[in-house]
């Protein structure tokens, strides 16, 4: 449905416990890429990490603060709510900004304000009625928790019977 676009379809870091691996394989598998392992390997500020911060830009700041003390790097995400967090993110320098239950007349906003400046993820109302347009309106990556922590189960059995 999004071949003719930019967009990956990506996980998240919602999986069955003890089944991480497995799940980020059959991700791969299913043409889909991998968003992260777990927290150990990207910093992803969410509004429970600003809220405490005070902003995204004081988020941002403690991140980087963090890897200079601990001489690494790491890609930093900020999820965003609306176009003026959105703004405050690009500011700040990140490497991707994550829409969060965005509209899709705000995403197509945000895409035209950050305008290549940052890697553009798209997040929540994710199905297969709308996957195509937000594709199209330009973001990089969609995420879609459900590829991993909604699976169900195939139901195969094998009987033997001896006639």
């Amino acid at each position: 449905m999004i071949k003719h676009t930019k967009a990956k379809i990506i996980d998240t870091r919602k999986t069955v416990p003890g089944l991480r691996l497995l799940d980020k394989m059959a991700v791969k598998t299913g043409g889909g890429e991998n968003h992260r392992m777990g927290l150990y390997d990207m910093f992803l500020i969410k509004d429970n990490h600003i809220e405490i911060a005070g902003s995204i830009t004081n988020a941002v700041e403690r991140c980087r603060l963090f890897m200079e003390e601990k001489e690494e790097s790491f890609r930093i995400e900020v999820e965003t709510k609306n176009i003026d967090e959105v703004k405050e993110a690009l500011s700040c320098s990140v490497d991707v900004i994550m829409l969060d239950n965005f509209e899709l007349n705000q995403i197509k906003e945000a895409v035209n304000i950050i305008n290549g400046r940052c890697k553009v993820e798209a997040s929540g109302n994710v199905n297969l009625n709308t996957v195509r347009q937000i594709a199209e309106a330009g973001v990089d990556y969609i995420s879609v928790g459900a590829l991993t922590h909604s699976v169900k189960a195939l139901d195969i059995s094998l009987e033997l019977s001896h006639e």
